[in-house]
């Protein structure tokens, strides 16, 4: 297996983990933990599949259109979670546990709407490689990256957005709004949570169904913490993750290796992520005020 030949493979995994990873980390920089990402991306991904079916026989840019759409999408629920765990207060872990069974349901029942079935029907074509056989997915995501580092480390909105993770009522004491900043991360995060299941579904699966995710919000939520809330951070941390999936998909083609159930291969992923996550991840790295309610009369 030459390791040269899994990088476009590779970087076609990373790409919607990083994407998704970076508004997990943009959400959680402004106080707000945003455990909904996997329901987010299952969203994206049936809006921009669904758009994709619909519109490739009319239009020439129905990829683009349905790149757009998961992104709406994504960012149109994540509304939910923002009201939720900012004006309501609720606790957040379990507003965004509702939003993904929430997803699991209403993406097949669009499904069955749409295409009398529970998943959408395969499209002609998804999304073509560039040169190299790399997606384009790939730009997007180190430009996603790059524009988030520039924005939060370079910009007065990122210090803004910085200090409402770390001491919001220090920042409200400045005339700034909290509840805005808070509100703008999380709608950022689950725009870019459609934007990552909108490029799985158009770059891997070609069409959406219930284990079209499969756990990769979870992946990129792990990152978030794995890559310490830092843009290069979580960019190692996608990398590797995303790595140990196309290692798990393309070793099993190893005749040496066939004796091991497809099963190991398939659990690789995620066993990498547990592991490293146990011997290298520090709750003291989380902003301070992570998933803690704004309460204005708090000091």
């Amino acid at each position: 297996m030459n390791l040269l030949n899994m990088l476009p493979s590779t970087l076609m995994i990373v790409a919607p983990i990083l994407i998704a990873a970076t508004g997990g980390m943009i959400c959680e920089r402004a106080g707000v933990v945003n455990i909904a990402l996997e329901g987010l991306m299952s969203i994206g991904a049936m809006a921009a599949a669904t758009t994709h079916v619909l519109m490739e026989k009319s239009i020439g840019f129905s990829i683009p259109l349905a790149l757009f759409v998961g992104a709406f999408f994504g960012c149109l629920f994540s509304l939910i979670h923002a009201f939720a765990s900012i004006s309501l207060r609720a606790d957040q872990v379990i507003s965004g546990t509702g939003i993904n069974l929430l997803a699991n349901g209403i993406t097949v029942f669009f499904c069955q709407l749409l295409f009398r079935m529970d998943r959408t029907m395969n499209p002609r074509m998804g999304m073509l490689p560039g040169p190299g056989g790399i997606y384009p997915t790939a730009w997007i995501a180190l430009v996603i990256l790059l524009i988030s580092w520039f924005v939060l480390y370079k910009r007065p909105i990122g210090l803004r957005l910085r200090a409402c993770g770390e001491h919001p009522q220090a920042l409200a004491s400045a005339g700034v709004s909290v509840l805005t900043i808070r509100y703008t991360a999380v709608l950022i995060s689950g725009a870019l949570a459609g934007l990552a299941g909108a490029c799985i579904v158009l770059t891997q699966d070609i069409q959406y169904t219930q284990t079209t995710i499969n756990g990769k919000g979870f992946i990129a939520l792990a990152a978030v913490s794995f890559g310490r809330w830092l843009p290069l951070g979580i960019l190692g941390a996608s990398f590797l993750f995303g790595a140990s999936s196309a290692l798990a998909v393309n070793i099993i083609n190893i005749q040496s290796l066939q004796f091991i159930p497809s099963e190991f291969f398939s659990a690789l992923p995620y066993f990498i992520t547990l592991i490293t996550l146990v011997l290298f991840s520090g709750k003291d790295y989380a902003p301070r005020a992570s998933g803690q309610p704004y309460d204005k009369g708090r000091n």
